[in-house]
């Protein structure tokens, strides 16, 4: 076996470092851990004895947080390969293992620990010769990058000068102008403002016609047949593209497509049709970023030359996704006095000189660069908090977010998610001072949840404190680079002695609001204001109503008999709000009639700055407090019948760590439905699960519709309902074990081991709760490696859920556990998922919010609504192509059969002792 490549001279200036040469590849398992010497020698270790080697030695690894756990360690210097990979191929995805870095970097796919470590050498030695390849062209400077990041201990860096052929490091003119990564990045240019579209309808032939041509374009690695069902289903929903008939009428299709009808195609061409004869836009709103792109994908078929697709298609996310060219030259500026952010930030640098747009959340952003760069270096870097300043910003030329919102006004398509087009519709524009006006919801069955996100008010302390922080900024003797109101606003109104003393009166009352350790305070029963006072008697309030040990979930209470003490801290935090409130709301006011007094004189910047700060101020200013006043003076008397109050205390691992006061609406829908009637004239609302099982065909569409919010709004809801086309008797089996006591994990632990190994991995095995997932994890994963077959798992594994998934669809002998998140983003067709195991039937919550909205939509039914669909929802993640073939067990014995229509027509649902469900989960699954 070759050894990696000698890594050069110590380059003259960097601390004292490992010797590539010497570092063995390690890989770590359940049990052991192997490792290969650059010589070729293999060895077997125990995971203590690795433990002190690797104290001793940095190894050659794949992904160190996860190798640090599996050892029991934190942090330890290593030569991690996806430090290199991120550096050598920024703004590239690769599944972070030995066998995603294989196929990333075409070399021979390992299979076994020996085999990993083996390919962990070839991607050393792949990798430093791309750097200098014939051809090569560098978005930034990988010199100057390689010096600073070595300069801060990075191991690579020494390698990686040496291949480069400067081991020296730049020269000293170019080391700073190097790091300016974003001096490189193309300014976007403002164009005219866009007419209103046209009104004409789109004809179901139409439609057809555009589905045809966009199943007859080809495109790498995708393959699609035309189905009847799929040409139904695109001219039913075309429906939603005729003109609207009244004023807040909007024509609204809820389109049921049963997995493998092919609905992103079939509402992607009444969609472009529309938007190109009218020259209007199109929202998809979708509920996992893994769906956004994944229909960006499928627009290639449509527009496969990239720059016209660039024009046609836009991806829409919510600010604090794209990364701020603001933070990122802070953090850059500050590497040489804080060396140990110094590599996080280098690699980070390196990705955003390449990416196409600074979307973090996806795209062309791995998400394992945040486990090994850092939260803070990564997605801290975005504006998470409301901050920009908008056209003050150096930056704002070349701003992601701007070129954004720029690019969707003029698009044909926008591909954006639910909680972005809620706050939209809430907001009123937003972003933009006016709605689209058609829409397409795709995993409609999450508008009701992302409605309830919305649409809700949180008086917490978690809350408080980030209302301080985006109106004070940093404060003093803090390391935060948080940007306070008076940063973003001052020059605007320099000259104007009004809005400076209404600036004043909103500093002032924000201290009103908890600083930095409220929650310490809160603990040590040492609270200060009048925040954290109210906060305090809200936790007692809790504590006094609930018994919290065991429980898996935060702690709640009803509002009603309060402590004493609370009524009158609520009375004083509520006066205070109002002395808050009032300046943010003259501020705001202030604003817009600067822009209706000076508008002439305003530049087209000025005017959007203004008009955004001016948004902000009524937005996160005067609506969020306003509504936290309403919630208080609501403590003494009825909650008004929509809404439902509550106390709760947000636990972690035993530890409180948030306490507030909560308002949801009963019906979330109901206010969706609102701020939509108005603007919109088309919507279309689809699924593969909108409708319950209940057999009650009119209960079942009924289900669909309140969840929708389509029977909120003035006309009646067109219902279109196209059945899958795979065969789900002949290919699936669904069984519910009867002899597995769903409260004895030990018990549950062994049914997923047996089931796991019967299907020879590929299991997917989801829980309702994370504590009872983790104790099935610390007893199965042992076994489960033993016989080849890796676990992975979501609250285990150092890894964000979508990178779990590709993992999983990348391995197919592993299994992969998970909760909602897994259940909702999973799309593994294949071999990859052929067995999901529930660890009991996924009722909701039993929390007071659930308990009011059982009581407003009928107990039974609308508990039974809910686990159908959850468990509808999970079972069409298992056959995703007609060639599929995939067994579904439930270890709950008490399931009942009034749930069974969450299953396809003609699938049986047999109870099974566990002994017959792992035979012939065997049996069904042999040889496929």
């Amino acid at each position: 076996m070759t050894s990696v490549p000698n890594s050069g001279p110590l380059a003259s200036g960097f601390p004292a470092t490992a010797s590539l040469d010497d570092a063995p590849a390690m890989v770590a398992g359940a049990r052991q851990v192997v490792a290969l010497s650059p010589d070729g020698e293999v060895e077997e270790l125990t995971l203590a004895a690795a433990a002190m080697r690797v104290r001793r030695q940095p190894p050659l690894i794949c992904h160190g947080r996860a190798f640090t756990r599996r050892l029991g360690l934190d942090a330890v210097a290593a030569f991690d390969v996806l430090e290199l990979f991120a550096f050598v191929r920024p703004a590239r995805f690769c599944v972070p293992t030995p066998r995603g870095l294989a196929e990333a970097l075409d070399l021979p796919v390992p299979d076994g620990l020996e085999s990993d470590a083996l390919a962990l050498q070839r991607a050393v030695r792949r990798l430093l010769a791309m750097l200098t390849e014939p051809g090569r062209e560098e978005a930034s400077d990988p010199v100057a990058f390689a010096w600073e990041m070595g300069r801060a201990g990075w191991l690579w860096a020494p390698a990686v000068l040496a291949a480069l052929g400067r081991p020296e490091g730049p020269d000293k003119a170019g080391a700073r102008a190097g790091l300016r990564v974003w001096s490189r990045i193309k300014e976007w240019q403002e164009g005219p403002p866009e007419p209103p579209p046209a009104h004409h309808p789109v004809d179901p032939e139409e439609a057809r016609r555009r589905l045809a041509q966009m199943l007859a374009s080809s495109v790498p690695g995708k393959v699609a047949e035309p189905r009847p069902q799929q040409a139904d289903y695109s001219s039913a929903v075309s429906a939603a593209f005729a003109p609207r008939p009244a004023p807040d009428s909007p024509t609204v299709v809820l389109a049921e497509a049963g997995t493998g009808v092919g609905k992103t195609l079939g509402y992607l061409a009444p969609a472009t049709v529309w938007a190109e004869k009218n020259g209007g836009t199109v929202w998809i709103s979708t509920y996992t970023r893994n769906l956004q792109h994944q229909i960006d994908a499928e627009l290639d078929r449509l527009y496969p030359e990239p720059a016209t697709k660039a024009r046609k298609v836009v991806l829409r996310k919510g600010r604090e996704n794209y990364l701020c060219l603001l933070n990122l030259e802070d953090a850059i500026r500050a590497m040489t006095f804080q060396p140990h952010h110094a590599i996080g930030v280098g690699l980070m640098a390196r990705w955003a000189a390449a990416t196409r747009d600074g979307d973090m959340t996806g795209g062309d952003f791995p998400g394992w660069l945040v486990d090994i760069a850092g939260r803070g270096r990564t997605l801290g870097l975005a504006d998470r908090r409301g901050e920009c300043i908008f056209s003050a910003c150096d930056h704002y030329s070349r701003c992601f977010i701007e070129k954004s919102i720029r690019r969707a006004r003029k698009a044909d398509i926008v591909i954006a998610n639910h909680a972005l087009v809620m706050v939209q519709a809430a907001l009123g524009g937003g972003e933009d001072a006016t709605l689209p006006s058609r829409y397409v919801f795709d995993e409609g069955h999450h508008v009701f949840d992302a409605a309830d996100s919305a649409f809700c008010g949180h008086l917490t302390g978690r809350e408080t404190q980030e209302l301080r922080r985006w109106l004070l900024g940093a404060e003093e003797g803090g390391r935060s680079r948080a940007r306070g109101l008076k940063r973003r606003l001052e020059d605007l109104v320099a000259n104007d002695e009004e809005a400076l003393a209404l600036l004043d009166a909103v500093l002032m009352g924000a201290r009103v609001l908890p600083g930095d350790g409220w929650n310490a305070r809160l603990s040590a029963d040492n609270p200060q204001g009048p925040t954290e006072r109210f906060l305090l008697h809200a936790r007692q309030q809790v504590h006094a109503r609930t018994n919290g040990q065991g429980t898996p979930y935060s702690l709640e209470a009803d509002k009603g008999y309060p402590v004493d003490g609370l009524l009158e801290a609520a009375t004083a935090l509520e006066e205070a709000l109002s002395r808050l409130s009032e300046p943010i709301a003259g501020l705001a006011r202030r604003l817009a009639k600067r822009l209706e007094d000076e508008g002439e004189q305003l530049d087209p910047d000025q005017r959007r700055r203004i008009d955004a700060l001016s948004r902000s101020l009524q937005r996160r200013g005067v609506m969020t407090v306003e509504g936290w006043r309403a919630m208080l003076r609501s403590l003494p008397v009825e909650t008004p019948p929509a809404f439902v109050d509550w106390f709760a205390v947000e636990r972690i691992d035993g530890r409180d760590v948030d306490v507030g006061l909560y308002r949801h609406w009963i019906d979330p829908t109901v206010p969706f439905a609102e701020a939509l009637a108005g603007p919109a004239h088309g919507i279309v609302v689809t699924s593969a699960t909108l409708t319950d099982g209940t057999g009650d065909v009119e209960q079942d569409w009924r289900a669909a519709e309140d969840r929708s919010g389509a029977s909120h709004l003035p006309r009646p809801a067109i219902r279109a309902q196209v059945p899958s086309p795979f065969d789900y008797p002949r290919n699936t089996r669904v069984m519910v074990v009867t002899d597995v006591r769903k409260d004895d994990l030990g018990q549950v632990a062994a049914a997923y081991r047996s089931l796991f190994l019967a299907a020879g991995g590929g299991g997917l095995g989801l829980f309702t709760a994370i504590s009872r997932l983790r104790a099935v994890y610390d007893r199965i994963v042992e076994p489960l490696e033993v016989a080849g077959v890796p676990l992975h798992a979501q609250h285990v594994d150092p890894l964000d859920v979508s990178t779990l998934i590709d993992i999983f669809r990348n391995e197919e002998h592993a299994c992969l556990l998970g909760t909602d998140a897994v259940r909702d983003g999973v799309d593994v067709p294949g071999r990859s998922l052929r067995l999901i195991v529930f660890d009991r039937v996924p009722w909701p919550r039993p929390d007071i919010l659930h308990r009011a909205r059982r009581d407003a939509f009928g107990r039974r039914r609308y508990e039974d609504m809910i686990a159908r669909l959850r468990l509808k929802q999970a079972f069409g993640r298992l056959v995703r192509r007609a060639d599929d073939t995939g067994v579904f067990v439930l270890l709950d014995p008490m399931m009942p059969s009034r749930l069974f229509g969450a299953f396809p027509e003609g699938v049986e649902v047999r109870r099974v002792g566990l002994k017959q469900a792992v035979d012939e989960t065997a049996e069904f699954l042999r040889g496929w």
